[in-house]
């Protein structure tokens, strides 16, 4: 064989190895997505990646399936979408607790947020409400925070698990009004909601869209969102800062990540897809409505975020002293 018949052969070997990779990602999608959530049906990260999976659907031409995974603190769901084919069929709408307090919560995690997962986009940020049951005898902060500074160990909190944003919201509220009030960890968002709108705890950080039907209800009392500065739709509640604990701020968010090694070509068609959902005038108004702030972002955007989060969290989890499990 001569050396162009070599080189021939070499060419067109190279270009049958890339041809199947082309094809996947040139007829993607093909079948249905599934979008794993990590949590139960109800909380704020199933609130958008319902919304979101919508707009995928409707853009990209496939159904959308919601796949909830709850437990182990999203550790389980999380783990899933990390073993799932790097073919853009199976990704996740997952939030800081798993992605950015975890790391930092568990010595033994099974997954790392920067090797073994592919950011495709931020969707939302999600300012935490503070809010009590009515039997508890507060109605503001600084109330809250006399009642436990008197009866230390004695006043609870529910979360939607060890590590979860809002569990991390409450420690650090506890450790900037300096209280000691009791964790008591729930197997997901709705877990954690019920357990205060029935009096079994008797505080918690909330994302907004999930609690804010119960306060309108008179089921739970709001104390304050965990924001800097009031929200535009619901001017009705203080600031926890400015209600009595100055300084004190805490957002969850909730991104779509893939599994490492999702090819860049489907990366772009989904983040384009999420991004147009995000950008529609109906839904902006929908989250705003709801308490939640849209917060879209590129792949890279939210890569670079991704790693700020990891290292704010991170001094959150010593500052508050919570132990890692």
């Amino acid at each position: 064989m001569n050396a162009k018949m070599t080189s021939a052969l070499k060419l067109a070997i190279g270009v049958l190895s890339l041809w199947p990779a082309t094809a996947l990602t040139q007829a993607y999608p093909s079948k249905p997505i599934r979008i794993i959530v990590p949590f139960p049906a109800g909380g704020g990260v199933d609130y958008i990646g319902r919304i979101v999976g919508k707009g995928i659907s409707e853009r990209l031409g496939q159904q959308v399936v919601i796949d909830n995974r709850p437990g182990a603190s999203a550790i389980i769901g999380v783990e899933a979408v990390k073993g799932s084919a790097p073919d853009g069929y199976t990704i996740a709408a997952a939030s800081a607790g798993p992605l950015a307090i975890n790391p930092h919560i568990f010595a033994k995690l099974p997954y790392d947020t920067l090797r073994d997962l592919t950011p495709i986009a931020n969707m939302t940020s999600f300012p935490y409400l503070l809010v009590t049951h009515p039997s508890l005898p507060v109605k503001n902060v600084k109330e809250l925070i006399a009642l436990a500074r008197a009866k230390p160990g004695e006043i609870t909190y529910s979360s939607p698990g060890t590590g979860n944003g809002q569990h991390l919201a409450t420690a650090l509220f506890a450790s900037m009004a300096k209280v000691n009030i009791l964790h008591i960890p729930y197997k997901g968002t709705a877990p954690s909601v019920v357990a205060v709108v029935s009096g079994e705890a008797q505080l918690t950080h909330s994302s907004i869209p999930t609690i804010l039907p119960h306060v309108r209800s008179g089921r739970v009392r709001a104390l304050g969102v965990a924001t800097l500065r009031r929200i535009p739709a619901l001017q009705e509640f203080p600031t926890i800062a400015e209600a009595g604990l100055p300084g004190f701020e805490a957002s969850g968010w909730a991104g779509m990540v893939g599994p490492a090694n999702l090819p860049r070509e489907i990366v772009q068609r989904l983040n384009a897809a999420i991004l147009d959902t995000l950008k529609q005038k109906d839904v902006i108004e929908r989250m705003l409505k709801d308490g939640a702030v849209p917060a879209p972002s590129s792949p890279e955007e939210f890569a670079a975020y991704l790693k700020a989060e990891l290292r704010k969290w991170g001094e959150v989890v010593k500052l508050a002293n919570v132990k890692p499990e």
